[in-house]
């Protein structure tokens, strides 16, 4: 077949979702117009030019087979993710988790998409799409005022806000080790966490000075409608965490278990950790410090943090809009459109939280759209997956009161026998399951595709 009689999608938007959806679809033989309005038009929270650029975390969350995301991880690689293979190649030490130097991860997928025959590259913002033609709409968090107002005419119902934060990072350097010690968590993986212990009383004066700490004003494309924002859990700034009550972030970020002070052998009252940022060991990051405080008070706060009171911040901490759309009432099997059966959504526009969910969500999209392209009937991913169990919360859940979910174990079919040995039993027993699922499944797309 020859490329001018090939069919086509176009894929908007050039992040997790978008660029695994288009990898995808290339993979199985479709060409694809990528369309990214960076550098042309940057958002308030993007500075690079790359492909996926990591705007809040480098964490992609445990490797545990016993967590949920773990799982999730172990299926993307079976499906030969472009994203998963990316996270390999960027992998910094994280104890028991998966981070990436951000520079490198981008990178790689950048120059993976831009060299890959049957992808196009279309460096221009969207405002409208064909629906005649197949596309995949993956414009992520902070899509334009301009696509934004399109997409809300096309599902025929006002979008959904919910409020994202970034955790700032700080030069390894100025981080003080005579009060910090590196360790994992209960000893697991490399002791590669820079861990900052507090006592009580150096607790209890952090604590008072975060809630009572001067917050940014919002901006005018973070506003709704001056109603106050709502904020995801799994992205909850620092400060609004804390003001839950005076323990709250002993049980949270700051939890102290399973690190104990090398000096006394015993868990401290609270312990703020920093993970690694780059392969070079020179920036680190607060983990679970997401915050939406103005620049001069998180350096004067957070430096009260045993350890940091001469930090150098070289991020700041920021607060940005994320939009997603109630999926249950507009999208159908791999999230595909009721009203439009061309068009087809991907990330956390459709109600997927987190790196991998985003991932996962254009994994699936990206192979419904090259099959509905190739003439083939659409492949549903198996339920008992992760995958297929994210893709089945947003088909199926409550359109009444639809929220971003990140994957976890609550969403998998449960098993129909019962497993004893507990919580990690069962979630190990499920696992296996998905993955013998996942790998019967893959075969079945390789048969779908004609790929040996």
């Amino acid at each position: 077949m020859n490329q001018t009689s090939a069919p086509k999608i176009r894929v908007i938007g050039a992040g997790l979702a978008g660029c695994e959806a288009a990898w995808q679809a290339a993979e199985a033989g479709v060409l694809v117009e990528l369309w990214e309005m960076k550098p042309k038009k940057m958002t308030p929270a993007h500075s690079s030019e790359s492909f996926c650029e990591l705007v809040c975390s480098n964490s992609f969350r445990s490797n545990q087979i016993t967590n949920a995301v773990g799982l999730l991880k172990n299926e993307l690689d079976i499906f030969s993710s472009l994203i998963m293979e990316s996270a390999h190649r960027s992998e910094v030490p994280a104890g028991a988790a998966l981070a990436v130097d951000r520079e490198i991860f981008s990178s790689y997928i950048t120059d993976k998409i831009k060299s890959h025959p049957n992808i196009t590259i279309v460096s221009e913002e969207a405002l409208s799409i064909d629906t005649g033609m197949i596309n995949i709409i993956a414009t992520g968090p902070l899509t334009s005022d301009g696509f934004s107002s399109y997409i809300g005419d096309l599902i025929g119902q006002d979008q959904l806000h919910f409020f994202d934060a970034a955790a700032p990072i700080v030069e390894a350097s100025s981080i003080d080790m005579s009060k910090a010690f590196l360790a994992s968590r209960y000893g697991k993986g490399e002791a590669c966490y820079i861990n900052c212990p507090m006592n009580k009383e150096q607790y209890d004066a952090f604590y008072e000075a975060l809630i009572s700490a001067k917050e940014a004003p919002l901006h005018d494309f973070d506003r709704e409608s001056q109603k106050e924002p709502t904020v995801f859990e799994g992205c909850m700034p620092v400060e609004v965490m804390a003001r839950r009550g005076r323990e709250t972030l002993l049980y949270g970020p700051l939890k102290p278990v399973g690190l104990p002070c090398p000096d006394t052998g015993r868990d401290a009252y609270a312990v703020v950790q920093l993970r690694q940022e780059n392969l070079d060991k020179t920036t680190y990051n607060l983990v679970g410090f997401q915050t939406h405080l103005t620049f001069p008070e998180q350096k004067r706060v957070f430096s009260m943090i045993p350890g940091l009171e001469n930090a150098v911040f070289t991020r700041y901490g920021v607060m940005h809009r994320n939009t997603f759309i109630n999926s249950p009432k507009i999208l159908g099997d791999g999230y595909r459109m009721k009203a439009y059966p061309n068009v087809f959504f991907a990330g956390q526009m459709t109600g997927v939280e987190g790196y991998l969910e985003s991932c996962a969500s254009g994994l699936v999209a990206g192979i419904s759209a090259a099959a509905l392209a190739l003439g083939k009937e659409i492949p549903i991913f198996p339920e008992t997956t992760a995958t297929g169990s994210l893709a089945s919360y947003v088909k199926n859940g409550s359109a009444s009161d639809f929220q971003p979910m990140n994957v976890n174990f609550g969403i998998i079919p449960p098993l129909s026998v019962r497993v004893k040995g507990g919580k990690a039993a069962r979630n190990t027993a499920l696992a296996e399951r998905a993955l013998d699922a996942a790998s019967n499944f893959r075969l079945s797309l390789d048969s779908l595709f004609d790929r040996d």
